[in-house]
């Protein structure tokens, strides 16, 4: 793990073109960017792909990096891992659909639309399948593939009528951005703690469990809880 003076400097090596510092700062910082890519598992990318877009998000952070802002380096790059994501599922992530389903879609939509113009009325799923000789599984399947998806990423107007923010955005979920990104450094820098020391925090913070308990657990005296406990706390408050 690069403490902050290390980090810094192999920041200025990467922004002047020393691909060995790149490499480093990746190598070092890897867990940060999989805990990023873990909120985007299961939708529609590959691991290693998102893992890939992570690391163009985490080179792009340290280009546009300076000491400047006046936060650490994470803080930063964060959000340039995550609106990297967001970007290649908006862009490049939307749901293909083969030939051969939508020239069923197209037949199918055909046949509803003679069928209301002669009968004034929609036929079903069973009268379809029979007519066009198709199983109802496969009339369904390209029903709904005509419908268009509706996109996380999908733009909408904001009340002054631009369209600004995303339709993720305008979902409801108790926590701000500065939240998830909050937690997301907070459990990379725990995964980076020694092993006792990552115990405590987790017996502590995500187990309940008392210094005493603790204590007990690990074979030191409570004191010495309370100590290490202290010292992480203002460690992790200081990279925050």
């Amino acid at each position: 793990m690069l403490g902050a003076e290390e980090t810094i400097l192999h920041l200025r090596r990467a922004k002047q073109g020393d691909a060995s510092s790149k490499e480093i700062l990746l190598e070092n910082n890897s867990l940060l960017i999989k805990s990023v890519i873990r909120r985007y598992k299961n939708k529609g990318v590959d691991y290693d792909d998102l893992y890939q877009l992570g690391c163009i998000g985490f080179l792009k952070a340290i280009e546009g990096f300076d000491e400047k802002f006046g936060v650490v380096f994470s803080t930063y790059a964060v959000p340039m891992i995550v609106g990297e994501v967001k970007r290649f599922m908006r862009d490049d992530g939307a749901i293909k659909v083969s030939r051969a389903i939508k020239s069923q879609a197209q037949t199918i939509n055909r046949f509803i639309e003679e069928r209301r113009n002669t009968l004034g009325e929609a036929p079903t799923v069973e009268e379809i399948a029979e007519a066009l000789n198709m199983s109802k599984e496969d009339v369904v399947l390209a029903l709904d593939s005509s419908k268009m998806p509706l996109s996380l990423s999908e733009p909408v107007d904001d009340d002054g009528g631009e369209k600004k923010s995303e339709l993720i955005d305008k979902i409801p979920s108790g926590k701000s951005e500065d939240d998830v990104v909050d937690k997301i450094l907070l459990e990379s820098m725990i995964e980076r703690l020694p092993p006792r020391e990552r115990k405590i925090i987790i017996m502590r913070y995500y187990r309940d469990n008392t210094q005493s308990e603790i204590a007990k657990a690990l074979g030191v005296s409570q004191v010495q809880v309370s100590r290490i406990e202290s010292k992480i706390i203002n460690a992790l408050k200081s990279q925050m």
